[in-house]
């Protein structure tokens, strides 16, 4: 376990934007503390959350999965200490005392550390990245009440304890649908993969559906490698002109199905301006996608580009390589906790301030985190035209309505 007594100082670079156009850093991260709080009344879990001293130090548990025989989680561990260190040194007014805990990628290892992290005087915790130890690490430290930010975006581990942190599918499903039914392509195609984690986003996909006036017309899956895309089209090509789809959204992203059903389908007859295309992971990463032909004026969402490039560049002078792309994560959720430690209250870090209505606004653009433990974010709506990405709708800077 290492420790980080102090915050880490870096250089602080000149963010060039307007104030109307662009917040602050200071704006970055204060805009749930500067907010009235809506937060519901501690029931169950919440009550039990531990008193803050809003005069002295806060102890911030951070669990990252170095040590651990997965390549590349020694890269994305030191990406996501730096860029909570980057968070901290942007506080003000605010002291947390950030400590950096490793878990090996193990959900035992990670729960022996979120107990010696709460054994340690930890107040609340950050972290850790996959599904299995976010659970792990909830049970081990619920009857601390510590409540846990995880950088998973797997919306079927939330609850109690345990917030997701993650862009999840539904997030994006939502706002496409919204898109595509305000823009008469409202009857949806979703193609997804059979697969167990698959068959999970298909269904945060059709939570994603409600109340947006879209509607799902057809589903069709495919097994999970290139043979079984090809054989799966056929059914895919007859029920999107069966089933009235106006829309076919793809559950896939580009290091997966995406690429193939791209070049395919529109070799089978089935592409704009008959089906409008749409997905909900980002289509500009690897850049490399933007070149398919199957994808331009496809839509898909992407969190705040002004904000996420506003980070990157601070990230990439203050460490001299670009981020992770869920580093970022950990930038928003030492925001948050520094908004409503801002606050000044005993309970700041309880369940019910951790879901104001208002939310927070990080690196990814605004964000708040709901009651059932998922969590809503703004996104832009994008499309590609002439292999490059063009913002039909930007990503909105405020929610309407409460989150409690």
């Amino acid at each position: 376990m290492r420790a980080v007594k102090s915050p880490f100082q870096i250089p602080r670079p000149r963010i060039a934007a307007g104030a109307a156009a662009r917040p602050t850093r200071r704006a970055v991260l204060a805009l749930g503390a500067a907010s009235a709080l809506t937060a519901c009344t501690p029931s169950g879990f919440g009550a039990l959350s531990p008193r803050i001293d809003p005069n002295a130090p806060v102890t911030v548990a951070l669990l990252v999965p170095s040590g651990s025989a997965t390549q590349g989680d020694e890269i994305l561990a030191a990406n996501l200490e730096n860029a909570a260190r980057l968070a901290v040194s942007d506080l003000s007014g605010v002291q947390i005392d950030l400590r950096v805990y490793s878990t090996a990628g193990d959900p035992a290892t990670a729960a022996q550390m979120a107990r010696r992290a709460a054994d340690e005087g930890a107040r609340i915790i950050l972290g850790p990245v996959r599904s299995a130890e976010a659970n792990a690490v909830g049970a081990a430290v619920a009857g601390d009440g510590l409540n846990v930010l995880s950088f998973s975006n797997n919306p079927a581990i939330a609850g109690n304890n345990v917030f997701v942190l993650g862009l999840t599918p539904d997030n994006a499903a939502r706002r496409v649908f919204e898109y595509a039914a305000r823009n008469e392509r409202g009857q949806v195609m979703v193609v997804g993969e059979n697969t167990a984690s698959g068959q999970l986003v298909l269904a945060a996909v059709s939570r994603g559906l409600e109340g947006t006036g879209a509607s799902i017309v057809a589903t069709q899956t495919y097994e999970f490698s290139q043979q079984g895309i090809v054989t799966a089209l056929p059914a895919i090509a007859e029920a999107a002109r069966n089933s009235g789809a106006q829309s076919v959204l793809f559950t896939a992203d580009s290091a997966g199905a995406l690429p193939v059903l791209a070049q395919l389908l529109p070799d089978n007859r089935i592409a704009y301006p008959q089906f409008q295309f749409m997905g909900i992971t980002q289509w500009n990463v690897p850049p490399a996608t933007l070149q398919l032909r199957g994808l331009q004026d496809g839509w898909f969402t992407m969190p705040d580009p002004a904000l996420t490039a506003q980070f990157e560049a601070r990230f990439t002078e203050a460490f001299g390589q670009a981020p992770h792309p869920i580093a970022g994560l950990a930038y928003d959720g030492i925001a948050a906790i520094g908004a409503l430690l801002g606050t000044g209250a005993t309970d700041a870090l309880s369940r019910a301030s951790l879901t104001q209505g208002s939310g927070f606004v990080g690196v990814n653009g605004v964000f708040r985190l709901m009651p059932d433990g998922t969590n809503q974010r703004g996104l832009a709506l994008a499309t590609i035209r002439n292999n490059a990405v063009v913002i039909l709708e930007p990503a909105p800077r405020s929610f309407a309505g409460s989150g409690a």
